[in-house]
């Protein structure tokens, strides 16, 4: 499952959300492209869908509009790149256009909604098995919580995460009781 919260492109900063957030994580200092990736994976990838590909096509796209800048290849030929200062108006820019709507892809969702056509036994385990995830991804969001002092506006993110997930498994739990023993259609 993947919830995206996409930020629709904007005439004035004419950045897409994945040039967007990565301007916003460069602000901390420069990153390579596995960095990137590191930071959006240790939290906010379950809310925004990103893969290695994106990133570094939009690095290159950042440098070459010149939003960004890359530094000396390191260990592993990876390459650090900064934002700049023309990067930091593109992000600010960005960032003060409101977000688009959010899209929720929940594979699960299209199996329930044609669920007369399976077995009980087997909607019921793939019930299980999304709650048993559920119920994973809780106890990961619990565990990277910090105190909101350190970064309210994370913490509000991970809250998301918490309730979202809370909410799922709450759901899920009344399906299994919904469920009911009629053999699918054919």
């Amino acid at each position: 499952m993947t919830v995206t919260f996409q930020k629709g492109m904007s005439r004035v900063s004419e950045l897409n959300a994945t040039q967007g957030s990565l301007l916003g994580f460069l602000h901390g200092g420069p990153k390579t492209g596995w960095e990137l990736l590191q930071e959006v994976e240790s939290g906010l990838s379950r809310f925004w869908n990103v893969t290695s590909s994106h990133v570094y096509r939009e690095l290159r796209t950042l440098e070459d509009r010149g939003l960004v800048t890359a530094g000396d290849r390191g260990i592993r030929a990876r390459v650090p790149f900064a934002i700049t200062a023309s990067g930091r108006q593109a992000f600010r820019a960005w960032i003060t256009v409101a977000p688009g709507d959010e899209q929720i892809r929940f594979p699960l969702l299209v199996t329930l909604w044609f669920g007369r056509f399976l077995e009980p036994e087997v909607l019921n385990g793939f019930l299980a098995e999304a709650r048993s995830e559920h119920m994973r991804r809780l106890a990961l969001y619990r565990s990277v919580r910090q105190s909101p002092e350190d970064d309210p506006h994370r913490d509000a993110v991970i809250g998301f995460g918490i309730a979202y997930e809370k909410a799922i498994v709450e759901w899920l739990g009344s399906m299994d009781r919904k469920q009911d023993q009629q053999p699918a259609e054919t």
